[in-house]
């Protein structure tokens, strides 16, 4: 037993850097998508060819980047392409992309006005629910909080984090 023991800690070395090399791999063929996809959209805008989804498809790989300022002039930018043929629906999620570009540099007072933005023409988006409660919640604006967490709870009952921050945030305001 004693003489296999250096094989098979070769062979569990072998397997983690085998697996250390396709994670590496797949990282790399990620970026290299992710670069291009970022090449061929900054062309289209360079041409007026883009549009907004185009604009916001960029602005959300920058946002991934965390180039937030790259980002909200390009969220910006897709709010004023082809503002007539935009639905309501896509403008809210462009709102909303502003607002967590916003809050990233805690700029809230402006999170806020884009996350409302984005709930007024899409009044059950949940998602901009919570961004609203959550940056209230960084304000200490606690009341306000607790009512939009509610709000998210009514267009979602199982949404877990509107729960969860409600319930103690609710703990909290009772406790002072």
């Amino acid at each position: 037993m004693q003489e296999n023991l250096p094989v098979v800690y070769l062979f569990v070395l072998l397997v983690l850097l085998l697996g250390v090399a396709v994670f590496l791999i797949q990282q790399v063929f990620k970026t290299v998508r992710q670069e291009k996809t970022i090449t061929r959209l900054q062309n289209l805008l360079k041409q007026n060819k883009a549009t907004a989804k185009d604009a916001y498809e960029l602005g959300s790989l920058y946002l991934d980047k965390k180039l937030y300022v790259q980002a909200i002039a390009l969220f910006q930018k897709a709010l004023k392409l082809n503002e007539d043929e935009t639905e309501p629906e896509n403008k809210a999620l462009i709102y909303n992309a502003l607002g967590f570009s916003y809050f990233a540099q805690e700029q809230y007072d402006l999170s806020i006005r884009n996350y409302k933005d984005a709930i007024k023409l899409y009044p059950d988006y949940v998602v901009a629910l919570n961004n609203l409660a959550n940056t209230y919640e960084k304000k200490q604006m606690i009341t306000k909080a607790i009512e939009t967490y509610e709000e998210t709870l009514k267009y979602d009952q199982s949404n877990k984090i509107a729960r969860k921050r409600k319930e103690a945030l609710s703990k909290r305001l009772a406790a002072s």
